[in-house]
């Protein structure tokens, strides 16, 4: 029996709503405890501070950069609860979802789909250990169908490993939950991608506002981690490439790509603590950080000082 949320996005809306900027904003934490006082304060920001075009909505996901993965999922729910209910429609939320193992994936869909205001989609993320991809399909399959039949969950499957396009092409072809990959690897992956896909689902650039190639290549809308700071930033690069102005796009990356650079470098490993740095050196008081994440501290000085240059001037973004 499928559990209808209130005020439900069609599926039309929800993928019109990700071909804009999906922003992940950091969870920030307080004496190593989720702070929800300033998420909501982050949250605020985010939704008061929506210059996309044509009056499109600000999607939100607490995901990957949140980080979801050092969370109980007692913790995740109730973050979404109180995140969930203070867009209420004025938004579109994505609930990341540990896939291992299913059993759990599926425990946490529907506790969330439970809430007053339930997720508007569940972004898959990547699977962990070893894994044979011939059995994604089947596996995948099984599990969309019965959330989408209990719950009316539509799923983005994060790619990350370029072997899968096989398993993408038949699960996108055969399953009405799947409605989205979001591209985590490189812009190797676009093209084939949306071959796989074809008109089965949509291809979103996962790796940041450096998605100005991209989209070149054809990937719809893309998530970005420094919007929580620099919303203004995302915004414009989105309503360039939807205008099909790619050097606009690239100028506005390029202002950025400093503190991108810093996010990704050596495996990521700044991917949350840069921002933060960015948050408190900012000096904006609509924003806050926190004060470091389990597994991700602040950064060390020297960082924080490439971090205070590479912000010098994107003011005007905020």
């Amino acid at each position: 029996m499928t559990i209808a949320t209130q005020a439900q996005l069609s599926t039309t809306e929800l993928l019109a709503a990700l071909e804009g900027v999906t922003a992940i904003p950091v969870v920030p934490y307080s004496n190593g405890n989720i702070d929800n006082e300033a998420h909501l304060k982050n949250v605020r920001y985010l939704m008061q501070n929506n210059r996309q075009s044509e009056d499109r909505p600000r999607v939100l996901s607490i995901a990957g950069t949140s980080p979801i993965h050092q969370m109980t999922r007692a913790e995740h729910v109730g973050l979404v609860d109180i995140t969930t209910r203070a867009m209420g429609h004025e938004g579109v939320y994505v609930a990341g979802v540990l896939p291992n193992p299913l059993a759990e994936a599926r425990q946490t869909i529907s506790e969330l789909a439970a809430l007053e205001r339930p997720p508007d989609a569940y972004l898959i993320m990547p699977l962990a250990g070893v894994y044979d991809p011939d059995s994604m399909y089947s596996e995948f399959m099984a599990f969309g169908e019965e959330m989408n039949d209990c719950f009316g969950a539509r799923l983005i499957y994060y790619f990350k490993d370029g072997r899968d396009i096989a398993q993408m092409e038949n699960l996108f072809r055969d399953s009405e939950a799947f409605v989205g990959v979001k591209v985590g690897t490189s812009e190797d992956d676009v093209e084939p991608l949306k071959r796989a896909l074809g008109d089965n689902g949509l291809v979103i650039w996962g790796i940041g506002d450096r998605s100005t190639r991209a989209a070149r290549l054809g990937s719809k809308g893309h998530t970005s981690g420094i919007a929580i700071v620099y919303a203004g930033a995302s915004d414009a690069i989105n309503n360039a490439q939807r205008l099909g102005d790619f050097a606009e796009s690239q100028r506005v990356e390029d202002a950025i790509f400093a503190l991108e650079e810093l996010r990704f470098r050596g495996g990521r490993r700044y991917n949350y603590g840069a921002v933060i740095s960015a948050m408190a050196q900012s000096g904006f008081d609509d924003i806050d950080g926190g004060d470091g994440a389990p597994f991700n501290p602040l950064v060390p000085a020297e960082i924080a000082r490439e971090v205070k240059a590479a912000i010098a001037d994107l003011a005007q973004y905020h």
